[in-house]
């Protein structure tokens, strides 16, 4: 058969975590070529300069569009969009893949999709269905549902939904969560390692802790960081790993109220922009909570036996499991709920509970359906309606 060339499109350290299994099945198989694009925060020294660790990876990147990522105001980031979708329509034009893969519900993905929308390139897209109401991902998700012709769903509610809103069934596709891949498929460090990584000594006790802007709220963001923090400081026995918040609306205040609460407590709270896959996860299995509000708490810290502490609004929607306690943004509530997944009960329930996210092989299965789906006649979307209910 002719090579297929498949362009991934990646724009933060989270989202290429998800796509990363993915890009190595691609790049194995030898009927088909990858081609990778590079945006968003990937490319910002404040998150860390992600794209390095893409190369360190062995990956080559085909292309990089740069946001200009030059502030968080809903005005800046509406900016930082136009300019990702003029920089991503060159990159696609000039690549001519067959077909382009996006995951997920940032504004990036949102720019990648219209762009290639708009150049006749069909759109398989990773983790549609979900809802997040307490984020702008919510209506971003499903916009690029209408624009996506292929669609790779993490879960069967999630299908239902994407049929539900016209998707034609033969073309959605349940596959797991992909992220979860890293589980089955890395060797973790153990907690010598892992401090030893990090350059910081954990101690027997302590949590993972990541918070982002919810971007539907319009609540000042360091309200809610200063509960979270205030909160955490009631556990002294306990060390505290922060991780770099994500680029959303208002999270350069995030970013330096975390900041300045590692440079009080130096001995006992670390923060670390970005941990790599292998990082990210080992922290997670040896913590004894994760807290805050990142979908890595719903579906990874669940696959990993981890109890974890949901606060506010911005997963709110999102398939949980019983190791997921749900609390307001409110310190006294996310203290109670610390002390909930602390009892040595809850510990028992996070190690029997499945998780709402089949684990292993998705990224496997992906690759499956982007290699073998004819794409002859994909562009043609019809609505596909669902059966007709006698309200009488």
């Amino acid at each position: 058969m002719a090579e297929r060339t498949i362009c991934v499109v990646t724009g933060s350290r989270a989202e290429y975590g998800h796509l990363f299994w993915l890009l190595r099945e691609i790049e194995d198989d030898p009927d088909l070529q990858l081609r990778l694009v590079v945006t968003g925060a990937h490319l910002a020294p404040r998150f860390g300069l992600t794209h390095r660790a893409i190369e360190e990876d062995g990956f080559t990147i085909d292309a990089t569009v740069d946001m200009h990522l030059a502030g968080d105001t809903p005005t800046a980031v509406a900016t930082s969009m136009g300019r990702g979708t003029i920089g991503l329509a060159e990159a696609l034009a000039r690549i001519k893949p067959h077909i382009v893969v996006l995951l997920g519900d940032r504004y990036e993905t949102l720019s990648a999709a219209q762009a290639a929308m708009v150049l006749r390139i069909p759109i398989a897209h990773i983790h549609g269905g979900e809802r997040t109401e307490g984020a702008m991902d919510e209506a971003i998700r499903h916009a690029v549902t209408k624009m996506a012709h292929l669609h790779f769903v993490s879960a069967e509610p999630y299908r239902r939904r994407v049929i539900q809103l016209g998707e034609a069934p033969e073309r959605v596709f349940t596959v797991g969560a992909p992220g979860l891949d890293h589980i089955d498929r890395l060797e973790l460090l153990d907690l010598e390692a892992l401090e030893k990584f990090l350059g910081f000594d954990l101690g027997e006790r302590y949590f993972v802790v990541t918070y982002h802007p919810a971007t539907l709220s319009d609540a000042d963001p360091g309200v809610g960081v200063g509960e979270l923090l205030a909160a955490v400081d009631g556990f002294a026995d306990h060390r505290i790993l922060i991780t770099g918040v994500n680029a959303d609306p208002g999270h350069e205040r995030v970013r330096k109220l975390m900041a300045d609460y590692a440079a009080r407590q130096p001995d006992r709270v670390a923060l670390r922009t970005s941990l790599g896959h292998v990082g990210y996860l080992s922290a997670v299995k040896h913590c004894r909570a994760v807290i805050g509000n990142s979908s890595s708490g719903l579906i990874e810290a669940p696959a990993l036996k981890v109890p974890t502490v949901n606060i506010g609004d911005r997963q709110r929607g999102r398939l949980r499991g019983p190791s997921v306690v749900d609390c307001a943004e409110m310190r006294d509530a996310i203290a109670a709920a610390i002390l909930r997944v602390l009892h040595p009960d809850f510990a028992d329930t996070a190690w029997a509970a499945p998780g709402p996210y089949a684990a292993g092989g998705a990224s496997r299965r992906i690759k499956t359906v982007l290699k073998d789906f004819p794409l002859a006649g994909i562009q043609v979307k019809r609505f596909h309606d669902l059966p007709e209910v006698d309200c009488a």
